[in-house]
This record gives structure tokens, C-alpha cells and sequence, in this order.
């Protein structure tokens, strides 16, 4: 079994070797670092995509808006990626945001994953049926049952979630009742030993 360094390092070099920078493939690697951390196709959905490119143009995007469209070739998840991770501060403020046309989206998703860390707000990512919740880079879960990931997506829909407890105010009342137990009251004592805490001389 491939260590996850071995799949950052090769993934790297490799990503290198097809034209992107030093910089950007450092970021790729990272990403199927991550993606096969989480038990997804990251090292196989890599070269899918690198074998695609040698044949194939694809569209940057840049600025990110609310709705975002390539109307002659597919985006590249890549640079997608990237530039959502640099724009993250600034786009959090959309409810949602779409892309049309998007080449091999797994390859999006650890940059949402990263994004998500940032911002400190869960990410919803949905193309094709499928549907995932990346929830600060911790962890990611999926709808995902055995079938193989796409290698286009017509729309990509993205948002971003606010943060809500997973638990009422009355559980978590009753819970901090049961809590207040484990409280002691302060004594002459208790008191007396803090006081002079701290003032013996151990020279």
C-alpha cells in the first residue's frame, strides 16, 4: 500500500510534468493527498484527467460569481479549485454558487474542503445526483453509493452553510443541569489554600 506522502510526492511531480507550476502542483498534491485520505479516487481520477488534457482544451475561471458559465470547453477543475481557495473570503458572502460544465469534479473537492477549514462553515457540494458535505477539512460525508464519478458535470451547485448546533436549547439544558453536579462551592478552606498558593519558598 502506497503511504499518503508517496501518492503528495507523485501526484506532485506528475502534475509538474503536464505544465502546471511548482506552486500549483504542490497544491495538487496536497488534494489527492486528501482525497485518498478520505478513501476517494484522487490518484485514479488524477490520471483520467491528465490523459484528457493532452487532447483536450479547457476553460479558467478567474473571477468567481454567483453563476459562473463555459460555453465552449469544460472548465478545469484545477484552476476552478485553486481560485476558489484564493477567493474564498470573498465569495462566502453568495448563498450559492453554480459552474456550469465541469471537468472531472471530484478533483474540486478537497479545495472546498480547504475552503471550509477558512471560513469555519460547512460546504455543500452536489453534481450529477451526488451529493457531499465537507465540514472543516475534518471530514467528509456523501450520498455517494458504489458508482464511478463522473467525468463531466453539466452543473455544479455549491453552498455554503451556516453553523447550527445538532442539538435543541432543551437538550443542551439538560445536559448542562446534569453537569452543574460535578460544581463544588467555595469553602473557608478552599479559600484559605489559594490565598497562599504559590508563596512558599522552595530556594
Amino acid at each position: 500500500m502506497k503511504s499518503l506522502s508517496e501518492i503528495d510526492t507523485t501526484s506532485k511531480r506528475a502534475s509538474r510534468a503536464v505544465g502546471f507550476s511548482w506552486g500549483v502542483a504542490e497544491e495538487i498534491g496536497k488534494n489527492i493527498r486528501l482525497l485518498e485520505l478520505f478513501g476517494l479516487e484522487g490518484i485514479k481520477t488524477l490520471n483520467q484527467y491528465y490523459k484528457l488534457r493532452k487532447n483536450q482544451k479547457f476553460e479558467n475561471v478567474n473571477l468567481i460569481n454567483e453563476n459562473n458559465h463555459s460555453e465552449k470547453y469544460p472548465f478545469c477543475p484545477i484552476t476552478l479549485g485553486l481560485n476558489f481557495l484564493d477567493q474564498i473570503r470573498g465569495i462566502e458572502k453568495f448563498e450559492k454558487i453554480i459552474f456550469n460544465n465541469v471537468s472531472y469534479p471530484l478533483l474540486i473537492l478537497p479545495f472546498l474542503s480547504r475552503s471550509s477549514e477558512v471560513i469555519g462553515k460547512k460546504i455543500k457540494l452536489k453534481f450529477n445526483d451526488i451529493a457531499f458535505l465537507l465540514n472543516l477539512n475534518v471530514n467528509i460525508r456523501s450520498n455517494l453509493s458504489n458508482q464511478s464519478f463522473p467525468e463531466f458535470a453539466k452543473k455544479v451547485e455549491i453552498n455554503f452553510l451556516e453553523n447550527k448546533d445538532n442539538f435543541s436549547q432543551q437538550e443542551w439544558e439538560s445536559l448542562y443541569k446534569l453537569s452543574e453536579e460535578t460544581f463544588v462551592d467555595e469553602t473557608d478552606s478552599l479559600k484559605q489554600n489559594a490565598a497562599g498558593a504559590g508563596l512558599t519558598d522552595n530556594d
